[in-house]
């Protein structure tokens, strides 16, 4: 194999590359991106046997061929090397090296036979759909914060993607929750996807993914089946496994019946819990929300530490009401919302709350209080 690329497009395929394959590994080829030159485009693959992506860039195909090099070492050799410069790759298979050589630096680097490199089995997808990147970006990036991180249950370490029913029809939905908190957002149902089955994209998956949202401009062609998850731009192919494991029924934690309803400035409110918060001496410690007409109080009493509290002006007309919340919960929760306005309906100091920007009825969070 004899290629040469352009360093801009390499490094992007190796970021993408290198960030899948896992710091510490038992088998030595999981270490390893597979390249493949063929025509005049060259692919780079990685894996941990649980994500697969792969990542297309055009290239000077001089000599067909594949080869596998350690992902971290060619993508800081990559990232070291000087802007606008072109990078040659070449592996004679017979030396067991691959030289990298770009203007006068030459780098020789230990390969592994590409037949160890083990390729994800595809999987017959029964089904099919596009969405645009900011859809799919929304629906992930509102959702993910609630994403729990206790091993033990595991079917809440991923964001639950299928679709379900809403006041206006079927929605393509995206919940978390962590059994403190949860997140559900609508997005309208892309055309083909409403036979899909629920899945559970895994944690790692959801921040692989972003990387292939970022351009406004591109459609992501979603397969989905039973056991497995594709993301794919023209470029770059996502392909993960699901979690296995069922989803709980997260429509019995979502409080119909709050009337309390509070509407605050959400930027401010979210710099005050911040400056609240600050006298708490773990992040964990809850911040009390005082209502009253028009009226919120926000204060913290750490005994060790010192008080805080602040006051805003807020649109409020219920009884008085007097609630807890862990400060991170409500800060992640008001930092999701794009709009001015955030709407916090309450039932009493017990009961889960109900928060979601303005009137918009397709980001709905739900937070657990503390006592305090």
């Amino acid at each position: 194999m004899k290629v040469s690329i352009e360093r801009g497009a390499l490094l992007k395929a190796m970021s993408q590359a290198q960030s899948v394959v896992e710091r510490r590994n038992t088998i030595p080829i999981l270490a390893n991106v597979l390249i493949e030159a063929e025509g005049s485009v060259v692919s780079f693959r990685a894996t941990d046997l649980d994500i697969e992506v792969v990542d297309k860039a055009s290239a000077m195909v001089e000599r067909a061929g594949a080869s596998t090099v350690a992902a971290l070492t060619l993508h800081e050799i990559v990232r070291k090397l000087p802007d606008g410069s072109i990078v040659e790759l070449s592996d004679d298979g017979a030396t067991g090296r691959m030289e990298v050589r770009a203007g006068r630096s030459h780098f020789s680097l230990a390969t592994l036979p590409r037949e160890d490199f083990p390729v994800m089995a595809s999987s017959e997808y029964s089904c099919n759909f596009s969405a645009a990147a900011p859809v799919l970006r929304r629906l992930f990036d509102k959702s993910k914060f609630a994403i729990s991180t206790e091993e033990t249950r595991y079917y809440l370490n991923g964001v639950y993607m299928h679709a379900a029913d809403a006041a206006g029809g079927k929605v393509l939905r995206c919940v978390a929750t962590d059994g403190h908190r949860l997140a559900r957002i609508d997005a309208d149902l892309p055309e083909g996807a409403a036979d899909m089955p629920g899945v559970i994209v895994p944690r790692k998956t959801v921040g692989e993914l972003r990387k292939l949202l970022e351009d406004d401009d591109v459609e992501i062609a979603v397969s989905v089946s039973e056991t497995k998850i594709r993301f794919a731009t023209p470029e770059i192919t996502l392909t993960s496994k699901v979690i296995d494991g069922t989803f709980p029924d997260y429509t019995r934690v979502i409080p119909t019946g709050n009337t309390r309803r509070l509407e605050v400035d959400a930027a401010e409110f979210a710099q005050a819990v911040d400056r609240v918060s600050t006298v708490s001496s773990e992040r964990s410690r809850a911040v009390k929300l005082a209502l009253d007409e028009d009226r919120l109080i926000l204060s913290v009493n750490a005994p060790e530490s010192g008080a805080a509290e602040e006051e805003l002006a807020v649109a409020y007309g219920d009884e008085r009401l007097e609630i807890g919340f862990n400060a991170k919960y409500l800060l992640e929760i008001a930092g999701q919302v794009d709009r001015e306005n955030a709407v916090f309906l309450f039932n009493t100091s017990g009961d889960p709350t109900l928060m979601r920007e303005g009137n918009d009825e397709t980001a709905v969070y739900v937070v657990m209080p503390m006592r305090v």
